[in-house]
């Protein structure tokens, strides 16, 4: 696991290893980390995170899971950041944490920003989240800011749905200045610190 993490690392300088060094990388980290049945805290991932390498998932599967493709690494005038934060407007429980989570897409002068709750549910290291509310900037103004997605209705009951009917990232990996995770649809990612 050492050489795999290592090759994690090694992805955010100059000299990028090639999209299936990541892949098998990611494959294995995420094998060892089930092994060893690591727990998570939700305090790890707060603040922003830069997405920069993803793979899709191929239609097909096999009988060892999900087949993945290629994968690539996000080309620099691209920004797409996570950001999370804790929601002190909602108790947490012992079944999860509450906080908020903001998805940023900037390109060119214009930047998306869809927001809405999340919840962290330490022993499966899974992220749960609902964008309920969209933010629209131009040159740095504010140009529309609304509700999507049933809005506030959504969010009153965020909290009591059940994780399979919600979007969620299950994290494999937590260090310092990288993260990664599977997605509900089984692609893989990795974010760096901002």
């Amino acid at each position: 696991m050492t050489n795999s993490l290592s090759i994690l690392q090694q992805s955010v300088t100059k000299n990028k290893p090639n999209p299936e060094q990541i892949n098998q990388a990611l494959l294995e980290i995420e094998k060892n980390s089930k092994k060893s049945k690591e727990s998570y805290l939700f305090q790890q991932l707060l603040g922003t995170w830069q997405l920069y390498f993803i793979t899709g998932t191929k239609k097909a599967k096999k009988r060892a899971g999900i087949v993945l493709g290629k994968g690539f690494y996000l080309p620099s005038f691209f920004k797409a950041t996570l950001n999370y934060s804790l929601n002190e407007n909602q108790g947490n429980t012992e079944e999860f944490i509450a906080g908020i989570m903001k998805n940023s897409v900037q390109f060119g002068l214009m930047s998306l920003t869809f927001s809405g709750c999340a919840k962290f549910l330490p022993q499966k290291n899974i992220l749960a989240f609902d964008f309920t509310r969209i933010n629209i900037d131009f040159l740095g103004k504010t140009i529309y800011q609304g509700e999507i997605r049933g809005g506030k209705n959504q969010e009153a009951k965020f909290y009591q749905e059940k994780i399979k009917k919600q979007a969620f990232f299950h994290y494999f990996y937590l260090g310092e200045n990288l993260i990664s995770a599977r997605g509900k649809g089984g692609g893989l990612a990795i974010w760096k610190k901002v």
